[in-house]
């Protein structure tokens, strides 16, 4: 459990970690932005390395080796969580993307 704790913290961490680099202390977009493209990219790899834990943690469930319902479940759902984040994105950005093709200049 202690260890569950502790990776939900570093993810927290990271996160906040992540936004300061990329919106700066004030929160406004600094100078070394990354590219839309390339968070997206992070964003998909990061998905697929939970889902790869994910996978990892149910089958040690099933063969019992040693993983516990609560670690399966809680892994299962951050990697569940991490896809529909990820997916809410895409369907904004195609929603963008049709906004302006709609448009008329």
């Amino acid at each position: 459990m202690v260890s569950g704790v502790n990776s939900i913290a570093a993810a927290a961490g990271a996160t906040q970690a992540n936004t300061t680099k990329l919106l700066g202390a004030r929160g406004e977009p600094s100078a070394t932005s990354a590219p839309f493209a390339d968070l997206i990219n992070d964003a998909v790899g990061t998905v697929n390395q939970l889902e790869k834990q994910a996978d990892a943690a149910v089958t040690g469930l099933m063969t019992g080796s040693g993983v516990n319902v609560h670690q399966a479940m809680i892994a299962d759902e951050k990697a569940g969580l991490a896809f529909e984040m990820v997916l809410a994105v895409r369907n904004k950005a195609v929603e963008a993307y049709q906004s302006m093709m709609g448009m008329q200049f």
